[in-house]
């Protein structure tokens, strides 16, 4: 498991300004016997491979140190303070790391049930492999948990204290994750050259565009775009101990090509000039003339997926995006978190439905009790 970060204040705040991003990262690596056998294995069972040849002997296993490769699994979380509000920049710090707190053991379960991936044979007395809804609860928990940290710090402090949230845990070759807020969740596939959102924001100007008030190229300098509809934290008035918040998961298979990318709205609300250029394009008509000069200006899905796929590595990825932010105004904080699995299969020809708001593949879905005739 590779991974990358990278946040910066932005240029407009540079003088004066405070970053009230947060990422936190935690990768478990295994390492067992002649490594990780990979997700496409052979499930052999342990019995067979050690069964060595007619003489008795055990089975030569000829992979050295150099040839073993580890199986990864990752909890992630990016937060993004409400600048807006008193205590922003504490509020993103409590819930990268409450989440990932919480999440790391549920990581390590996941990936400890599956002995398998090493050609070993203890199925008994490893944790049962969780579902994929299972692990989005975790995932939801997780965050809610953190939102009552968030609660807790305010009512304490007398401060406001907000901020967006997106996590999740990388294990079994599939993303768990959830959000809260216009922080964002993108896949970049370097096999099928696109860009997949897997979030849509809770902001006001996604409902906009929801319901067909706005169009995308609206939506990407539109002056309210700094005004999200939903947040971890608050203003303490809530009680820590039973307070939640409405948390939108999901679940999506890897593949060896991905980058999974996370990033604060820093990243696509780079314009400094956008009220500007909003003006214009309506008053243009809404001219397809004017719509290109504002995608010029503005950072696109199709600019970061170019940005990622062009990057000579996860490093040069993230420190990238963050520059193209700022040659765009860097108008806010912004941060990025970057991961990849080299140990993953290799993408389909026609991989399922993956974006935000997909249905999922018919072999995906799980059964659900309808309505009785």
């Amino acid at each position: 498991m590779n991974y990358a970060t990278h946040y910066d204040v932005g240029d407009r705040k540079r003088d004066g300004g405070i970053n009230e991003d947060s990422v936190a990262v935690s990768v478990f690596e295994q390492g067992h016997r002649e490594g990780f056998l990979g997700y496409e294995r052979d499930r052999a069972s342990a019995d067979d491979r050690d069964e060595g040849d007619e003489s008795g002997d055990a089975t030569d296993r000829t992979a050295t140190v150099d040839d073993a490769v580890n199986r990864g699994t990752a909890v992630f979380a990016l937060a993004d303070g409400a600048g807006g509000h008193d205590a922003g920049d504490a509020a993103s710090y409590i819930a990268t790391t409450a989440v990932c707190e919480h999440l790391a053991s549920t990581a390590v379960s996941a990936a400890r049930s599956d002995p398998g991936g090493f050609g070993v044979a203890v199925e008994e007395s490893v944790p049962t492999t969780p579902r994929a809804a299972d692990l989005e609860s975790a995932v939801a928990e997780a965050i809610v948990a953190a939102h009552r940290e968030v609660l807790e710090y305010a009512a304490e402090s007398g401060q406001q204290a907000h901020a967006t949230v997106v996590a999740g845990v990388i294990v079994g070759g599939s993303l768990h994750y959830g959000w809260v807020g216009d922080s964002r969740a993108y896949l970049v596939n370097a096999a099928r050259d696109e860009i997949l959102p897997l979030t849509t924001d809770h902001a006001v100007v996604q409902r906009l565009r929801d319901a067909g008030q706005i169009d995308d190229v609206e939506a990407l300098v539109h002056p309210r775009g700094n005004e999200i509809t939903r947040a971890v934290g608050g203003s303490g008035r809530e009680d820590p101990e039973t307070a939640t918040v409405n948390v939108e998961t999901s679940t999506v298979p890897l593949y060896r090509e991905d980058v999974v990318l996370v990033t604060s709205d820093g990243l696509v609300d780079a314009q400094t000039e956008a009220a500007k250029l909003y003006e214009w394009y309506v008053e243009a008509g809404r001219d397809e003339e004017m719509a290109a000069v504002v995608r010029d200006r503005a950072v696109t899905d199709e600019e970061i997926r170019d940005a990622v796929l062009s990057a000579s590595s996860l490093e040069a990825a993230a420190t990238g995006l963050v520059d193209l932010a700022n040659d765009r105004g860097g108008k806010d904080n912004l941060s990025t978190v970057l991961l990849r699995d080299g140990t993953l299969p290799a993408t389909p020809d026609d991989p399922p439905p993956r974006a935000a708001g997909a249905e999922p593949a018919l072999e995906d879905r799980e059964t659900v009790l309808g309505e009785s005739d």
